[in-house]
């Protein structure tokens, strides 16, 4: 079943591609490998022996997730769709330090949720699959590779360059946005979002459903702003993130049953476009 936004916007993320042009800007914010001050593990310091072994295989599991647990992941999408370079570029959603945030509270479920639950929830709604047993061997090896490049972070500590500057809201231009996608996207992502063998389809049966996170407008112009396109990340104008995020998350994509039970405290985010049992009567996001 496919959903679309009844306004401008919707509700993983995904990277817009190599060699996706633009018209040149000057940088907004200047792009580093890694976040600053932070340093990953080498390769010659994992520990041989069963921890090891677990460690890299928990990083083949964030590199190759939907070949390698093809029961779990619904689409054409694999973890570093939304965490580049591996889960280690700073203001990509990095995953470094991951380790150290959790148990954290969320206020889409209403709970203190474990880095099990978090990795699921992106196993349901980015990859729009099936959960992972949580005390199973594969769950375990993707926990041994974030415990293991958070290495260094202290519990509850903030690395710079986690998660994604913002962007201050806007009113967004699906035509324009729509324009843009043609003339800059599709190369890439291909003319109907289906995704290429150089980037991942960004809407249709094969990309996130519309309760991920990359399904919210202010969360997909800040991806798009900072980190599109790939090769030239903060070329995009914040008008042209915007755009180009409205008409991303305004064409089809797969349902998510239950939903409507996702901020249960009636508190949702201003960009949700799907109303919620506690907030049935909200309007649509601008």
């Amino acid at each position: 079943m496919f959903c679309r936004t009844t306004s401008l916007v919707l509700v993983l993320l995904i990277p817009f591609g190599v060699g996706c042009q633009v018209e040149q800007r000057p940088p907004a914010r200047a792009a580093s490998p890694v976040p600053s001050g932070f340093t990953i593990p080498a390769d010659s310091l994992i520990p041989s022996g069963v921890e090891g072994i677990s460690i890299r295989r928990g990083r083949a599991l964030v590199l190759n997730t939907r070949d390698s647990l093809p029961d779990h992941v619904g689409n054409k999408l694999r973890c570093t769709s939304c965490h580049l370079d591996g889960g280690v570029r700073r203001d990509a959603m990095p995953l470094i330090g991951v380790y150290a945030r959790f148990p954290q509270y969320r206020t889409r479920s209403n709970i203190v949720e474990r880095m099990e639950d978090r990795v699921n929830d992106c196993f349901l709604r980015s990859m729009n699959g099936r959960p992972l047993d949580v005390e199973g061997a594969d769950m375990r090896d993707m926990v041994a590779w974030f415990g293991w490049i958070s290495r260094g972070v202290p519990v509850g500590g903030v690395v710079p360059g986690v998660g994604m500057p913002q962007v201050e809201p806007l009113e967004p231009d699906p035509a324009s946005g729509a324009r843009l996608y043609g003339e800059s996207c599709a190369r890439c992502h291909g003319a109907a979002g289906e995704g290429t063998v150089i980037a991942p389809p960004v809407w249709g049966d094969s990309s996130y459903n519309i309760g991920a996170g990359m399904a919210r407008l202010r969360t997909l112009a800040a991806f798009l702003r900072t980190n599109m396109p790939y090769d030239l990340p903060g070329s995009l104008t914040d008008q042209q993130a915007y755009d180009l995020a409205a008409y991303v998350n305004g064409q089809p994509r797969p349902d998510l049953a239950g939903k409507e039970r996702d901020w249960p405290a009636g508190n949702p985010p201003p960009d949700v476009a799907y109303p919620t049992k506690a907030s049935p009567a909200r309007q649509a996001p601008r």
